[in-house]
């Protein structure tokens, strides 16, 4: 058996170092998987579902929170003592987390079929959401997850993005939401839940 070069002793600290530190960051994260939750899907209203979602677009929100460009208290809070180093060790656990499944059904038992899912197919495609969300709506880079979010969420977001409540880091969104009606918004966010 081949002798390990950095020496028996080292070996051992540094794995209980490794087991330390993934502890430490389970304990830390256990607050955020509270509110987004433990299986990657938010039970909790109007809070985003993170599972699934690309780590660059973790980090860069967990930037704007912590640098306060972007303005939610309770994330604001958390994330104000977070190092670079830790925004990404978050970002990476949190987009581990599997992709939501999508739901039987939309909270009030309605799910968008007919027109209303051909009416949101078309939304899709004129804002050509896929050019930067994916062809499968289920982002990339640092571009979020839109396929299978809350529906609750995905109402705020892209009202919070019309009415410019909401600066994106790329003015993109608060571009393409400028030509949404409230309507649209509505059956836009339900088809996008229940995929």
């Amino acid at each position: 058996m081949p002798r390990c070069p950095i020496g028996p002793a080292l070996a051992a600290a540094l794995l209980s170092s490794t087991a330390a530190r993934a502890e430490a960051l389970a304990e830390r994260l256990a607050p955020c998987l509270a509110c987004h939750g433990e299986t990657g899907r938010s039970a909790i209203p109007e809070v985003p579902s993170l599972g699934g979602q690309p780590a660059d677009y973790l980090v860069t929100q967990l930037y704007q929170f912590r640098e306060t460009q972007r303005v939610a208290p309770p994330m604001n809070e958390m994330a104000a003592g977070l190092s670079d180093d830790d925004l990404r060790a978050f970002a990476d656990a949190l987009a581990a987390l599997p992709a939501p499944a999508s739901p039987a059904a939309a909270p009030d038992g309605a799910a968008p079929i007919g027109a209303a899912a051909e009416q949101a197919r078309a939304l899709v495609s004129r804002h050509q959401c896929g050019s930067c969300h994916g062809a499968d709506l289920a982002g990339r880079d640092a571009i979020p997850r839109i396929r299978g979010q809350r529906e609750d969420y995905l109402l705020k977001a892209l009202a919070g993005y019309k009415s410019n409540a909401r600066p994106g880091y790329d003015p993109a969104m608060n571009e393409v939401a400028q030509g949404l009606g409230a309507g649209e918004i509505q059956v836009l966010a339900r088809y996008l839940a229940g995929l």
